[in-house]
C-alpha cells in the first residue's frame, strides 16, 4: 500500500495541498478567493464535509471527507485542476507584479511532470493521512489552526481569518465546517 494513496475514499483525511516551489501565491486575496469558492463548490456539489481548514501563503490544510457517490481522490484531482487553471488565468490577466516569475516557476515544474502541458501549479502529492480515531483528528485540527501562529502571522489562531479556527471558538468562518469535539465518539 502506498503511503500517499487514499484507500478508504469516504473516511475523513488530513490533507496538505502545496504549490510548486512553495510559491507564495495565496498572499493575494484574489487567489485565496478562488480556493474558497472552489471548496464551497465541493461542499455543495461533491458532498464534501470539511472539519477544519487553513489557507497559508503557499499551501492549504484540510480535514475533510466525501460522501458517496463521489470519491475523495477524484474530487481532489478536479479541485486541483480547476483551481490551477483559474489561478493561472488570473495571474495572466490581472495586474500581478510577480507575473513573469510565477509563470516561470510553474513552467519549470511542469517539465518534470508529463501530466502537465505548460504549467504546474500544485505539487502532485496531497499527503493524505486517514483519520481513524478522535485523538488523531483533534491533533490534526490543532495543527491546522496553530499553523498561522507558528508562522508568526497572528498571536491567536482564531484571529487568522482564512481558517476554521474561528468556528471552533463559537464564531462563524468563511466556510461551513462540521465541528469535531472531544465529546464526540
Amino acid at each position: 500500500m502506498s503511503a500517499y494513496k487514499i484507500h478508504d475514499q469516504h473516511k475523513p483525511h488530513f490533507l496538505t495541498l502545496t504549490t510548486v516551489g512553495w510559491i507564495d501565491v495565496f498572499s493575494r486575496a484574489i487567489y485565496r478567493d478562488i480556493i474558497l469558492e472552489s471548496l464551497r463548490f465541493c461542499q455543495i456539489h461533491r458532498q464534501m464535509t470539511i472539519n477544519a481548514w487553513v489557507i497559508m501563503s503557499n499551501h492549504l490544510h484540510l480535514v475533510a471527507r466525501i460522501d458517496p457517490p463521489y470519491s475523495l481522490s477524484d474530487t481532489l484531482r478536479d479541485f486541483k485542476k480547476f483551481t490551477a487553471n483559474q489561478i493561472i488565468k488570473s495571474i495572466k490577466q490581472l495586474p500581478e507584479s510577480r507575473k513573469d516569475w510565477l509563470l516561470q516557476v510553474m513552467i519549470y515544474h511542469a517539465k518534470f511532470n508529463d501530466r502537465n502541458r505548460i504549467h504546474q501549479f500544485w505539487q502532485q502529492n496531497n499527503c493524505p493521512k486517514e483519520i481513524n480515531n478522535l485523538g488523531f483528528c483533534l491533533q490534526k485540527i490543532n495543527y491546522i489552526h496553530e499553523n498561522p501562529v507558528r508562522a508568526g502571522l497572528v498571536t491567536e489562531r482564531h484571529h487568522y481569518y482564512p481558517s476554521s479556527a474561528i468556528d471552533y471558538t463559537g464564531g462563524k468562518g468563511l466556510l461551513p465546517v462540521e465541528i469535531i469535539s472531544a465529546s464526540m465518539v
